[in-house]
């Protein structure tokens, strides 16, 4: 039995986060409003979509290939009622048009801008960072331009420096991930490397529609090395930081991760989530939305001290 399949039945064991627990990996689905939008930015249109939670602002950025479906289960949620979560397609991905100018907008630096530009266009100032994959290094990039962000959470995210290659084990995806438009059997192929049993047609059209020279242009050697050196982003930053990965993450080097020099790292570790590989949101939400929950207490903790 695979470790996802494990985690379904595995519904009274303990996870390493200080705090309550919920007896079950997966969380619920609520019926939590959200507001659908199409903002324009010089990069391209990009569809958007929050909840009206009155709590903390918390941006989620999806991963290479994939959309803003994949967060889902924490919209739908406790902290979709508790806080306002705002989610978006990247460019080339999802329900957001095609890059008008591709190499200026699929590099790390493109993306960065195009998140800024939407977050300035909803009026969403000083949010939380939650990035995935991908969307973590969106995230981080996003770090390095703007010291103000209340606080920045990463999964499945290495912070890497000049070899990036030390990051991840092996290559990414087994070249899928750079790869130009996929095929059916190539999305579901994808889709089942990075979601694993979670995977879904939802999941697997994505990767589908997403653009092929959004992946060809992210990974090509003249664009990768526009990005900021993260390792040193995050081993500066003043901004509080929380690393939150799956124990059973085959994509990303989790040593590495967490050796990295983090300058504010959320409760001093790094945390493992049992049973869940590179998307523990999905995999095992219910406690991976503990997980968050914990972080923006202590966000909104440490502002009234």
């Amino acid at each position: 039995m695979t470790p996802f399949a494990l985690a379904k039945r595995a519904n009274s064991r303990k996870q390493p986060i200080p705090g309550r627990f919920s007896n079950t990996t997966e969380s619920v689905i609520l019926m939590v409003e959200t507001i659908n939008r199409k903002v324009e930015t010089s990069h391209c249109a990009i569809a958007t979509e929050m909840t009206t939670g009155k709590g903390l602002d918390v941006v989620l950025i999806h991963g290479n290939s994939s959309c803003r479906a994949v967060f889902e289960r924490q919209l739908h949620s406790g902290l979709g009622e508790a806080h306002r979560l705002i989610c978006f397609d990247l460019p080339g991905h999802g329900q957001s048009e095609d890059a008008r100018e591709k190499e200026r907008t699929y590099p790390l630096p493109g993306l960065a801008d195009t998140a800024l530009e939407v977050l300035e266009a909803l009026d969403v100032r000083n949010p939380v960072l939650l990035g995935w994959s991908l969307g973590g290094h969106v995230a981080i990039e996003m770090a390095s331009r703007q010291p103000n962000f209340r606080g920045l959470f990463i999964t499945g995210t290495p912070p890497v420096g000049k070899d990036i290659s030390e990051g991840f084990r092996g290559s990414l995806l087994k070249g899928l991930a750079a790869s130009s438009s996929f095929s059916l059997d190539q999305a579901v192929q994808f889709a089942d490397r990075v979601f694993g049993s979670s995977a879904t047609p939802e999941l697997v059209q994505a990767a589908a529609r997403t653009d092929g020279d959004f992946r060809t242009t992210l990974f090509s050697q003249a664009r990768v090395a526009e990005k900021s050196n993260q390792r040193e982003v995050v081993g500066s930053t003043k901004t509080l930081t929380a690393v939150v990965n799956g124990a059973a993450d085959q994509i990303v080097n989790l040593d590495y991760i967490d050796r990295v020099p983090y300058a504010n790292l959320w409760r001093d570790r790094c945390f493992r989530i049992d049973f869940a590989g590179h998307a523990p949101f999905l995999q095992v939400s219910a406690v991976f939305n503990q997980y968050v929950a914990e972080f923006l207490r202590d966000v909104e903790r440490a502002e009234h001290n």
